[in-house]
């Protein structure tokens, strides 16, 4: 296998687990409040990033690879984690969109710095930055929502 593609499938399946860490993020917080609205926007965005996974999988497979499909180890310790805090403590709407804005600087983090690695392909580059913009926007809209409600 080609070096570079090497880099880019780890690179991908780097970002498939950190979007499927987020797909259960916000499956744990459509779980955990009791807003409808957060409820139905958290419910809408772990689909939208099951979607993204399931493109960044399609994208792993044009390079040769083969896709993850699981969340990554510290980001099922981290849910659970979360789990337990909440049973512990009790948490309310508030409490659980500091979950989420958690979860959002991670990944938004993590597509940021693979739009910025100068080793991996140019047309991954760009499909990460196209990704990364919408990352980037629901990143802002969950930063938003805390600022409301704070």
């Amino acid at each position: 296998m080609h070096t570079d593609n090497h880099r880019a499938i780890k690179t991908l399946n780097d970002l498939i687990e950190t979007t499927l860490d987020s797909v259960n993020g916000y499956r744990h917080a459509a779980d955990g409040v009791s807003n409808p609205e957060l409820k139905t926007l958290f419910t809408e965005r772990a689909g939208q990033r099951e979607e993204l996974s399931r493109r960044l999988q399609a994208e792993v497979r044009t390079f040769g690879g083969e896709p993850e499909d699981d969340q990554s180890l510290l980001g099922r310790i981290h849910n659970k984690f979360a789990e337990i805090r909440g049973e512990l403590m009790g948490r309310d709407d508030s409490g659980v969109i500091d979950e989420v804005e958690r979860g959002e600087d991670v990944i938004k983090a993590r597509f940021e710095n693979a739009t910025k690695d100068t080793d991996l392909p140019d047309t991954l580059r760009q499909r990460v930055a196209e990704e990364y913009a919408s990352i980037k926007a629901d990143h802002d809209t969950i930063s938003g929502l805390k600022h409301r409600l704070d």
